[in-house]
């Protein structure tokens, strides 16, 4: 009796050896418990995840109700859905920002213009910030430094060495040194990018910083890159990262010491301490003459999120006619693309267009 009960014993030990024990059999046993455990006994986890799902659908419904008011023409439905939704009209300029699915508004635009008595030429402004005071110091300084600097150039524009890319480069320059002093006393690591548009009779000059971004529109419908974007992962700006001893990594996108995702601003004074980050902007002049452009948009990257520089051509294009230029209508179809950032866009008119449409 006790043999067979030894016998029966040593089976089941085989039995137990040769399969319950075996890592395959454990591991999924593992698995079983966990997923018995999360679905049947962990409340609070159901709950999230619950909770979860009803987000999605809210806001899978708001959307769908947006864009269903936008088809029926109400395009101001989202003026309630955001608490920062600016905009600003003139004769020849539209610009429309949105807070978008930010928590914040960090976005700022400013536009200076003297049409009557020509003192220098209009300033086209796009400043897309990243936490602080950095946009709005930005915002408020430097387009008023630029005008009166060229208000001083034009009464003697003959006889200057400068230049309105000389004049650009200086101030934005002067406005970094500035912001440094400023926001290194106060520990505000804040920066912003920097698009600036000098649009006289006859030339236009950008310069950018960063990754906010311009196109213009010449006059046979073609778009034309006013600046480049300022990204850690081009060659050019890896090699000086690299220089400087610093470094990038990919964390959703690729970010200069693994923290910002644009390697030139003003502003972010602990990676300018490191000269990882520069404030040089880029500087492109063009010939109005040549060109006859119809119309250029400057925007924050918000909008290039969602639409490649021939895109936007094409959508504003069609819609010039409208009380933005288009500018509104572009900013919410990024935001119905999924852009989850502040999006800010300006139109600006041409004369040459101006004329067309008068004649």
């Amino acid at each position: 009796m006790i043999e067979d009960t030894m016998t029966l014993l040593s089976l089941l030990g085989r039995i137990m050896r040769y399969f319950l024990l075996r890592p395959e059999t454990l591991f999924l046993l593992c698995i079983s418990l966990a997923l018995w455990s999360y679905f049947f006994h962990t409340d609070e986890v159901k709950t999230i995840v619950k909770s979860s799902r009803d987000a999605v659908k809210m806001v899978k419904g708001k959307v769908a109700e947006i864009m269903q008011n936008d088809r029926l023409g109400g395009l101001d439905v989202l003026d309630a859905e955001f608490s920062k939704t600016w905009e600003f009209k003139s004769h020849n300029v539209a610009v429309y920002s949105i807070q978008g699915r930010r928590d914040h508004m960090e976005d700022r635009f400013e536009v200076i213009t003297d049409l009557v008595n020509k003192t220098h030429p209009s300033i086209f402004g796009i400043f897309d910030g990243h936490g602080g005071e950095a946009t709005e110091y930005v915002k408020s300084r430097l387009p008023e430094v630029l005008k009166q600097h060229l208000q001083d150039y034009e009464k003697d524009k003959e006889n200057s060495v400068l230049s309105y890319q000389t004049i650009l480069e200086q101030q934005i320059l002067s406005i970094d040194r500035e912001m440094l002093e400023k926001l290194t006393v106060s520990y505000d690591e804040a920066g912003t990018t920097c698009l600036i548009a000098l649009l006289s009779d006859k030339e236009l000059t950008v310069a950018n910083v960063g990754d906010s971004r311009g196109v213009l529109c010449d006059k046979d419908g073609n778009a034309i890159p006013l600046s480049h974007d300022h990204k850690p992962y081009q060659l050019k700006e890896r090699k000086r990262i690299k220089r400087a001893g610093g470094f990038i990594s990919f964390n959703g996108s690729w970010r200069v010491q693994g923290i910002l995702a644009m390697s030139r601003s003003l502003g972010d004074y602990p990676l300018k301490n490191l000269n990882v980050v520069i404030p040089d902007p880029d500087i492109l002049s063009f010939d109005l003459d040549k060109l006859q452009p119809e119309f250029m948009i400057l925007a924050s990257d918000g909008l290039w999120d969602a639409f490649s520089n021939e895109e936007a051509v094409r959508f504003i294009k069609e819609r010039l006619d409208e009380p933005h230029f288009g500018a509104k209508s572009i900013v919410l179809q990024s935001f119905y693309r999924g852009c989850p950032d502040n999006i800010t866009v300006m139109v600006v008119k041409f004369r040459n267009s101006s004329k067309a449409e008068e004649q």
